[in-house]
């Protein structure tokens, strides 16, 4: 029987990965809701098909679409998954254990196990991957544009098995989302009264690269681990590059 669990999904132009991302939870959720914005390649359409309740809403930020579908949500706990992502039949199993008892915590991490253009991803900071994604249906994510977090007001605890995330099947997709996330996180630090000098764009890009290649053994995954310490280093100094930029704007006293 299926556990009182809504399974909320934000999605754009995911026409080609959603039905297998709300396939994933069949027989395990009493509901999935998606939320979609300007899809243009029929992304409502295969999720309605695929059995979910789907609706439109304005994008602001991803925290705030997934908390407009919690508030649509009609069961009392909520597990999280985006369209490139697939909840495993391990972690299936281990939820609907978890809801049949009583849930000691109000909100629990799942560990996600990472691909990158087809290859599994161990090392490099991507194996630690344990966002929050199952939580009871009191509780939102905070407006920030990028990195957004569940605002808990205890510990979460922590699921066993995973989520299988593939980001990225192409090169195109990395840098597309490279762009958008870049200039959404120096926003949001303008906003909040951060400044940069442009020597950041020079320090934190091989900071980066050290970190995951060489401290988080990135190495480990051979090429594919290179390759990523590489496009992080590029991440984050466009991030600080758009950051200094944007201090630019201001009149000067």
């Amino acid at each position: 029987m299926p556990a009182p669990l809504s399974v909320v999904i934000a999605a754009k132009n995911e026409a080609a990965r959603i039905g297998a991302c709300i396939a994933s939870v069949a027989g395990l959720a009493s509901e999935v809701v998606v939320v979609e914005n300007d899809s243009t390649d029929g992304t409502g359409i295969v999720a309605a098909e695929a059995g979910a309740t789907v609706f439109t809403h304005p994008f602001e930020t991803i925290g705030l679409q997934r908390n407009v579908a919690i508030e649509r949500a009609r069961y009392e706990w909520i597990l999280v998954l985006d369209a490139d992502e697939r909840c495993s039949p391990e972690l299936a199993e281990e939820i609907r254990a978890l809801l049949l008892e009583a849930p000691a915590a109000e909100a629990y991490r799942v560990p996600r196990t990472n691909f990158f253009l087809g290859r599994h991803i161990a090392h490099g900071g991507w194996g630690s991957d344990r966002p929050v994604r199952l939580f009871r249906a009191t509780l939102r994510y905070n407006d920030s544009r990028v990195h957004e977090r569940v605002a808990t007001l205890g510990e979460p605890g922590r699921l066993r098995h995973a989520i299988l995330h593939e980001p990225y099947a192409t090169l195109d997709q990395y840098f597309e989302k490279f762009t958008r996330y870049s200039a959404w996180w120096a926003a949001d630090q303008f906003e909040r009264g951060r400044r940069v000098s442009p020597v950041a764009a020079l320090i934190k890009p091989p900071a980066r690269f050290v970190s995951m290649f060489v401290l988080r053994a990135g190495w480990l995954d051979g090429a594919a681990g290179l390759v990523l310490a590489v496009l992080a280093a590029m991440s984050v100094g466009a991030k600080y590059a758009r950051l200094w930029a944007l201090g630019l704007r201001e009149p000067e006293d």
